[in-house]
């Protein structure tokens, strides 16, 4: 699938996905889900090489892993829709005994799910351990991965981000989700991070834009460039600029949907402005 118009019409489904999903159990975070939907959508549906099919070793194939596991309805939603497991399993999320937990975990056996990642910075360090592993196997296939950017104030990335540079890492692109915002607050509030452009580069990475982080054609044009300057010595790193909660007014511009559900009246005004496309679970 790579038609423009398919792609945001399963954008808009995965947004309805996203709402209903955290609304139901009222609890869960909707708003950075919501502002990568696209990311998502995009990565999953035109952008990596994937086989039929789900292993964990994902020889042969791109793979991907999820660095800020709270953001897992917009995952679930994807992974679902892209035929990892039946759709209508979304309808248990965050229930006692589902395989969609409110964080991903791997002894869930969820098709799609390949690193635990409730607790955050840990990402970029078992991407990098499966990128070394697929040069080591021959393996020309790549490896995706996605960050928040409040998740960079956790140290352990910046060990990563120096060991990728240092060891040449050349097979990963890892994105940062720039959407300004986390839990607490804006990022520039909580801990000002300055320019994240200017310290990968300083680490030895090649940085690419993406300004608009919620247009499909700008992804798919910025992560092509991306892919172009992998195999060049030099970890590559997005900065995917996002709006948090795009797609619901409400929703946009503020921290405050980090980890709130909409209650009934809210849900309803989120789903009249995303129209149902591909069909509700």
């Amino acid at each position: 699938m790579s038609n423009t118009q398919q792609l945001n019409d399963l954008t808009t489904q995965v947004r309805r996905d996203i709402i209903r999903m955290v609304h139901k159990v009222n609890s869960g975070h909707p708003g950075g889900s919501l502002g990568c939907a696209e990311f998502f959508v995009a990565l999953f549906k035109s952008i990596m090489e994937r086989k039929e099919g789900f292993d964990m070793d994902g020889t042969n194939e791109d793979i991907f892993f999820l660095s800020n596991g709270h953001i897992s309805p917009v995952y679930y939603s994807v992974l679902a829709r892209s035929g990892y497991f039946p759709v209508n399993e979304l309808n248990t999320f965050r229930l006692i005994n589902s395989r969609l937990q409110g964080h991903p975990t791997t002894h869930e056996g969820l098709p799609g799910i390949r690193i635990a990642s409730g607790s955050l910075g840990q990402g970029m360090s078992v991407a990098l351990g499966a990128a070394q592993t697929k040069t080591l196997n021959k393996d020309p296939h790549l490896v995706y991965s996605l960050h928040g950017d409040g998740e960079l104030q956790e140290g352990q990335n910046w060990e990563a981000i120096m060991y990728a540079a240092g060891n040449k890492v050349d097979n990963i692109i890892c994105t940062i989700d720039l959407n300004g915002q986390q839990i607490d607050g804006s990022t520039d509030d909580v801990l000002p991070m300055g320019s994240i452009r200017a310290k990968f580069e300083a680490f030895g990475w090649t940085v690419i834009d993406i300004e608009n982080g919620n247009d499909i054609d700008a992804i798919l044009s910025g992560m092509a460039e991306a892919k172009s300057k992998t195999g060049q010595g030099k970890p590559v790193c997005v900065l995917l600029k996002t709006i948090m909660g795009n797609g619901v007014d409400f929703m946009m511009h503020t921290h405050a949907w980090h980890g709130k559900a909409p209650n009934d009246e809210q849900l309803a005004i989120g789903l009249a402005q995303n129209a149902e496309t591909l069909g509700d679970y």
